[in-house]
């Protein structure tokens, strides 16, 4: 299919700059990639933001400090100072929390090409598909960053903040998982699988007293762990449709433009090339699972030897690793991560 043009990622660009712990940087123009390797990146969504996410690279990477800058502008407010300071609550609400982690992820990915790096593929496992269509060229950075602030709006809009609540359950089929959910839900109080993110690992979605509900009686049936997640709505369940609705709206007047290279959807876990189809995954994927362990599989079958996880935590990579080994993670959200990637590519 598609892949054919894209089945190996040549890295022979020599890297001239590399951005260590002390800030300086460290010209090593005579060192290159001398093999093939087949790279993914891929995208975190919401409940990985922290306070402090993405300052190590705006205080010491002047194209990291642009694109907050940037992204301020587009937001008429300071979004760095949420970032860095917080406090977790300001952080934690998803109007806010959305653009934080769409910001740090292009940081990321932004520092990573100036050192030659770059993908035959990507995935975002929610918020993280804005930010993987952005490293594909479908969308423009301030159009994403504009967007997932309007769908961290809508989002909340739609379940305001304490009516809702996700919580990620662990060690209990999906099978069963989904009985529990129909067994508590009905008309004034629903809870549903949101995050399908691994064959032990599923994340609940709904009113804030049903989702309890099923914890409880998941940990009754099996289930290792039931643990609330720091989101402030109930993602990716029918509760967001009145969100859908909107953002639906907002995503047909921006321009989209057809990938660079294919970018696995939420909504159906198939890779995409084009620029319809990215637009229609963003709307369909508000009220829908996300599919993040068929996503992974799709990796394995495409042959991808190396995963890096761009942005906020390693939550992602800590998923893949766990659901095959044989494909090398790594993470970068700050500058020391950054050069252990490197120097792990390099073979160092």
């Amino acid at each position: 299919m598609f892949f054919t043009n894209h089945s190996t990622n040549l890295i022979t660009t020599p890297i001239t700059t590399l951005y260590f712990n002390h800030g300086d940087h460290l010209n090593i123009s005579s060192l290159k990639w001398e093999f093939v390797v087949k790279i993914a990146f891929v995208f975190p969504g919401q409940g990985s933001q922290f306070v402090g996410m993405g300052k190590d690279f705006y205080d010491h990477v002047p194209s990291a400090r642009q694109l907050m800058e940037e992204a301020n502008d587009v937001l008429g407010y300071d979004l760095a100072s949420i970032c860095f300071n917080g406090p977790e609550e300001t952080l934690r609400l998803t109007k806010n929390t959305q653009p934080a982690l769409l910001v740090h992820s292009t940081m990321a990915l932004k520092i990573l090409r100036e050192n030659g790096i770059d993908s035959v593929l990507a995935a975002g496992h929610s918020l993280g598909e804005f930010s993987a269509l952005v490293s594909a060229g479908a969308l423009q950075f301030k159009d994403a960053v504009r967007l997932v602030r309007l769908r961290g709006q809508f989002m909340q809009e739609a379940v305001p903040v304490g009516v809702g609540s996700m919580a990620a359950i662990i060690g209990l089929e999906i099978d069963i998982l989904q009985q529990l959910c129909d067994q508590v839900s009905e008309d004034s109080c629903m809870v549903q699988p949101a995050n399908l993110n691994s064959p032990v690992q599923t994340v609940i979605a709904g009113h804030k007293k049903a989702v309890e509900q099923v914890s409880e009686k998941a940990l009754k049936a099996g289930a290792k762990k039931a643990v609330p997640l720091p989101v402030s709505a109930p993602f990716h369940s029918a509760l967001m449709k009145p969100a859908e609705i909107k953002l639906q709206k907002e995503l047909e007047q921006t321009e989209f433009h057809d990938l660079s290279y294919p970018v696995i959807t939420n909504i159906e876990a198939k890779p995409i090339t084009k620029a319809s189809e990215a637009r229609s995954a963003l709307v369909k994927q508000v009220c829908s699972p996300v599919r993040w362990s068929e996503t992974m599989q799709v990796l394995v079958d495409q042959g991808i030897e190396t995963v890096i996880e761009l942005g906020a935590g390693k939550v992602l990579s800590g998923l893949i690793k766990r659901f095959d080994r044989s494909i090398k993670c790594y993470q970068v959200g700050d500058r020391e991560s950054l050069s252990q990637t490197l120097a792990a590519l390099n073979g160092n």
